[in-house]
Order: C-alpha cells, then structure tokens, then sequence
C-alpha cells in the first residue's frame, strides 16, 4: 500500500480509518450487550412464568394433573399470542399445554433433570423461539411425582425489540461519526494553516519577494523555522564569501602582475621581481581560497571531540619539526565535543598550534575547556613571544623573516574565528613566549 504524498491526506486517511474502526467496535460491543440484556430480561420473564405455572398447578389423589382454567399472564389463554406454557407428568406420562397453544407445535423442553434450569433459543417450523425449562419433584396428596415445566416465547418480539435497538444506535452512530469527520477535518485545516503559511513564505523566498522567514508560528514549527532562517543565512554568507574572495583576488592580483610586466621591460631585474611577486600572489591566493573554503558556524554541523583533532594535528607536528624535540601537551578533555566543520577546526588548530611549533624552544602547551555556552581553545609556547599583537593578524605580516612561512596562518585563523562569531586574542604565555586565546560561542 502506498500512502497519499500530501500530508493532509494522510491524516485524514489515517483518522478516518481509525474513528470508522472505533465507531464500529464501539457499536458492536454496545449492540451484543444490549442484545445480551434483553435476552437476559426475557428469560427472566419466562422464569417467572414458570413460577406461575407452579403456583396454579397441582396434583390429585389419583396424582394427576390439576390445572386452573385461567392463569394471571392472560397470554397463556390467547391463541397465537407467542407465548406458550407446557406441564409434563413424568410418572403417569400425561402433559398440559396452555390454550395459547391452538394450532400451533411450540419446541417444548419435556426431559429436564430434577432441579434444573435449562434456557435456550431453538428453531421450529421456520420460527425461532426462547425456551426455558424447569424440572420439579411435586410432592401431591398421594405421592411425589417429577414434573418438567416448559414455557416458550416466540422471538419475533424479542428481535423487534433488539432491530430497533439496532437502528437507533447506528443511526446515531453514524451521525455522530459524520459530525467528528466534519470537525476533524476543520480541525486538520486550522492546524495544518501554520504548515501552508511557511511554505507559502518559503516560495516567496524563492521568488526572492523576501529575505527570510518573518511570520510568527506555534513552538512545534519554530524550531523549524529558525532552522530554516539559518540555513539560509549561512548560505548567503557563504555566497558573499565566495564573491568576496573573488573580488579580493583580482583586486590583490592586479599589482604584483603589473610588477611583472613591468619587470619584463627591465630583463636585469626580472629573476628578483618574479620571485617576490610570485611569492606575494602565492599568499594572496592561499588566504583568499582558506576565507572562501570556512564553513562558518552551523548549528546543522555535527558535533566533533576536539580532543582527537588536537591529537593527531601534534602528532603531525611532531613529525615536521621532530628535529626540534619539542614536548607538545595536550589537555584537552575526552568528552568535550563542539559543533563545528571539521575542516574549519583542523584550520584553526593547525595553524595556531603549527605557528606555536615554529617559535616555540622546547615546549607547546595545547588546552580546550567549555564555559557555558562558550568554547575556549588556548595555546601556549616559550618563544620569543608576539613583538605585535595586531600587525601580526593582518595578511603576509610575519614574526620574523628568517622562520619560513608564508605570513597567512593567524591571518586566516582571524578570519575563520570571525565566521564562528567568535574571538582571537594575542597576549603573553605564562611559559614566556606566546599565547593564542580563542572565544567560540554556540550557534
């Protein structure tokens, strides 16, 4: 079976299945008991009918049969009236049957045990009838003798009275089923409205009538909705990334091209001028791709331990400059877990930590902890320390000439930070060189 795309139909299908079984199940069950109660009455009807029949019965001496002309349910005197009296003398094999009875063979109960109520429904001559049937050891004035006494009830009454029953109850059933389908069904419009307004916003973001998602909607949705507004920011962010670093690159290449071809008139400086300019366009390029490529924070990022980064970005570290013989620490714990690209978080732990190697003597000290709604990542080495805190953020400015590097790595951990919303500080380490503080909030 295959279910209906559209939401609304499938609700609407869903319920309507479930209301018609609980309807019918709810009818059935109150139509067997009612059916179960009426059956249950007239049997207790007929029981006492039996009592009548006890009451105005007797023996004689001869221990025959004595019956009264007349008994005080007039229906027993009324042909063809429906019910229907039977006496049976077991020991002298004699049995009276009440007027009622002219013309007509009832299914009688004639062999019922001493003490024994015994009811059933029985069919004859096309007509089904409610049996019940008493045996009793009549004490008369000679002797005891058992009797069996057998009233017949014809069920025509019975089922008139249960088919009205029925009829009633469906028909109200079935009106009451037709009012809750009406009333689901406006219910389902009204609660579904919120679902049509997003998606008409969503269109009309799509045609570019707006720049987000501006209506107000119930708790269920708003989840959906702000997720939505910030995937779409994001998006947008990235595009303007993207068009910026473009417009950056040109604009950055512009210069040290015309250095070039400049150069190519003078041939004697051509070999200097080259190597500097494709030095410098190297840099650019580097940093304009690393700000285009940052995924910036994303609450749709999933969460990535941190401490596993930091690891295996040491453990390459540790092969780069193994002829320094540094002692890089990690404290980072096991379970701390932050929602961040894994790219960006191996950009910014890599060059920090890589920057850190460079200068450091013998150790770098790496930590991460969280504080509320805030990431901080610190890393500490004994260097010479930053002589410029704020020069040395800015593209292609370096510590020193003399370390290789191409001038960009805090630069483009400066930026990265700056897309998680976050913060880079430059400061002094406690082990006398540099520390590196990053600020990361949660999206």
């Amino acid at each position: 079976m295959r279910w209906p795309d559209s939401i609304r139909a499938r609700l609407m299908l869903g319920a309507t299945a479930v209301l018609i079984a609980f309807v019918a199940g709810a009818g059935w069950a109150v139509q067997r008991a009612h059916e179960d109660s009426v059956r249950t009455a007239r049997f207790a009807q007929l029981q006492s009918t039996v009592y009548l029949l006890l009451a105005g019965a007797d023996l004689d001496e001869r221990g025959a049969l004595v019956i009264p002309p007349s008994f005080p349910e007039p229906r027993l005197s009324l042909p063809g009236s429906g019910l229907y009296a039977n006496i049976v003398n077991v020991a002298r094999g004699e049995a009276w049957q009440s007027p009622s009875t002219l013309g007509i063979n009832p299914p009688f109960l004639r062999s019922v045990a001493v003490g024994e109520w015994r009811s059933e429904i029985v069919g004859a001559g096309g007509h089904d009838y409610l049996v019940i049937g008493y045996g009793v050891n009549w004490a008369g004035r000679a002797q005891a003798a058992p009797l069996v006494l057998s009233v017949v009830e014809d069920k025509a009454e019975f089922d008139r009275e249960v088919g009205a029953f029925e009829r009633t109850l469906w028909t109200w059933l079935g009106g009451a089923a037709a009012l809750l389908l009406v009333s689901q069904t406006l219910l389902l419009e009204w609660g579904l409205t919120p679902l049509r307004r997003v998606a008409r916003e969503v269109r009309g973001i799509e045609l570019g009538e707006q720049a987000e998602i501006e209506g107000r909607y119930p708790t269920e949705i708003t989840a959906l909705t702000d997720n939505l507004n910030a995937l779409i920011t994001q998006e947008r962010l990235r595009q303007t990334r993207y068009r910026e670093a473009l417009s950056f690159l040109a604009h950055s290449l512009k210069t040290p091209l015309a250095v070039l071809r400049n150069a190519l008139g003078e041939p004697a400086l051509l070999p200097e001028a080259v190597s500097q300019q494709v030095a410098r366009m190297d840099d650019i390029v580097q940093h304009q791709l690393a700000r285009a490529a940052a995924g910036g924070a994303s609450r749709f990022a999933p969460f990535l331990p941190l401490a596993n980064a930091a690891h295996r970005v040491r453990d390459s570290l540790a092969k780069v400059y193994a002829d320094k013989a540094l002692s890089m620490a990690v404290d980072i714990p096991a379970e701390l877990a932050w929602r961040i690209d894994e790219g960006d978080a191996f950009e910014m732990l890599g060059n920090v930590m890589d920057n850190a190697a460079k200068w450091a003597r013998q150790r770098v000290a790496v930590s991460a902890w969280r504080e509320g709604n805030r990431l901080h990542v610190r890393v500490d080495d004994d260097g010479p320390g930053f002589s410029d805190t704020q020069s040395i953020l800015q593209l292609h400015v370096r510590g020193d000439e003399k370390v290789p590097g191409h001038g960009v790595g805090l630069a483009v951990v400066n930026e990265l930070v700056m897309s998680h919303d976050g913060e880079l500080s430059l400061s002094r380490s406690e082990l006398g060189g540099a520390r590196v503080d990053i600020v990361l909030r949660a999206v």
